[in-house]
């Protein structure tokens, strides 16, 4: 019998052996690869894929054969694909993976502009995607401040709807779009404060707390919404915007300067709070403590780390972030308030915030992903001509990409030991 079942332990290991992660990402990069190439046969003889970047006041554009990119395109795709499935390409997940989105998305671009006087315009797309990430980005720390004490923290899209509901109300009534973005942090810190009592002090389930939260906050803005701001929109919901600052010199950079230093209050706020977030996080006693919370509560209580005093301080600075972001979306773009008009920004902030390694830095650029992908849709869905993709497909393609990098792109990745667990002290 021990034998039989040394030998079935065996057989399992060999037929599993091939059968990996890494293997099943690489097949399936190798399909999108052939769809790649495919589209590459749809592409008109002779046909270029344009792109125009900004360089010092004009624009330098350049043309590549669209059929002849989109197969080398496939190809690269189809290579990364076959390096997963090989035995080597349980190390190399991360990069094959990057290479194959990448080479395929690529790919993608160049086979949608493939018409005549269709461009795509590289630093104009850049600007956009950040614009977009910026709801994201701050969404994300409030998470990784959260998170990383211990805290589950789903209640980040109510608090950008009551950011972006006060921050158009405050702002239209007092004429100032400084008061409508302090109303929106305040509005967000008031969610984190019923976050944090009710799972800290209560013990109130964190998961389903977060979506109670999220529902009180879509019932009540919508209800004051109706009762309040579609009866006399031009006088409670009209916010002002905050204007765009730019920075002499860094501006002209030439690609990245308009797209980073041409920019409103809200951009160079989120990037310098990435900075400061990360140092504080992972250089600073603060960092420790917050850090020391979310893994061995039990541990930093044993050497004198007030632990529920740190979770209830982050909960409530992220409150503060994620009104901000709330506020944006009225505030920072001019834009009336309007019900649910955060679509689920909130939730996509949770899974940048996985696709980040609850890290500031890494969910910059999971935002950024999605940022880019969004741009994306709608210059392929507005373009001349119409796009050659059906407009419900380009619709899905941000939360396509978001799916495919919290599955596979990090890899495996390891919430903080403690984060959604109550402390009760002994």
């Amino acid at each position: 019998m021990t034998t039989l079942a040394t030998a079935e332990v065996a057989e399992s290991k060999a037929v599993h052996g091939f059968w990996t992660r890494s293997s099943k990402a690489g097949i399936a990069y190798v399909v999108l690869g052939l769809v790649a190439a495919w589209l590459g046969t749809r592409v008109d003889d002779g046909a270029d894929a344009v792109f125009k970047i900004f360089w010092t006041g004009s624009d330098i554009e350049v043309k590549l054969p669209a059929a002849a990119t989109v197969f080398v395109l496939a190809a690269l795709c189809v290579l990364a694909g076959a390096t997963l499935i090989s035995p080597a390409g349980r190390n190399l997940f991360g990069w094959g993976t990057g290479v194959a989105l990448v080479g395929f998305t690529l790919a993608f671009v160049c086979f949608s502009i493939a018409k005549p006087g269709v461009f795509l315009p590289v630093t104009a797309t850049m600007q956009g995607a950040l614009f977009l990430a910026l709801p994201l980005i701050l969404g994300a720390l409030c998470g990784v401040l959260c998170e990383r004490s211990g805290v589950i923290n789903v209640a980040i899209e109510g608090q950008f709807l009551v950011g972006a509901f006060t921050g158009a109300l405050i702002g239209t009534l007092t004429a100032s779009a400084w008061a409508g973005l302090i109303a929106g942090a305040l509005a967000g810190c008031l969610i984190g404060l019923f976050l944090a009592v009710l799972a800290i002090r209560y013990l109130v389930d964190q998961v389903v707390l977060g979506v109670v939260l999220n529902l009180l906050a879509l019932g009540l803005t919508g209800f004051l919404y109706e009762r309040i701001m579609q009866q006399a929109a031009e006088k409670y919901n009209a916010p002002p915007k905050l204007g765009e600052w730019t920075i002499p010199l860094l501006s002209k950079i030439p690609v990245i300067g308009p797209a980073l230093f041409d920019q409103n209050i809200f951009t160079y706020f989120a990037i310098a709070l990435v900075v400061i977030v990360y140092v504080a996080l992972f250089h600073t006693p603060f960092g420790l403590r917050t850090r020391a919370v979310g893994e061995h509560p039990a541990a930093a209580d044993s050497v004198g780390v007030r632990v529920n005093w740190v979770r209830f301080r982050n909960v409530l600075m992220g409150g503060l972030i994620a009104g901000v972001g709330g506020a944006f979306f009225t505030i920072g773009s001019a834009i009336a308030f309007n019900k649910n008009m955060t679509v689920g920004k909130g939730f996509i902030a949770l899974a940048v915030l996985i696709v980040g390694r609850w890290n500031p830095i890494g969910a910059l650029l999971g935002a950024l992903l999605f940022g880019f992908t969004d741009q994306l849709q709608i210059f392929l869905s507005s373009m001349p001509g119409g796009s050659p993709i059906p407009s419900q497909f380009l619709s899905m393609l941000p939360y396509i990409v978001t799916i495919f990098a919290v599955a596979g792109l990090v890899g495996k990745v390891r919430a903080p030991a403690a984060d959604g667990v109550p402390y009760v002290k002994s």
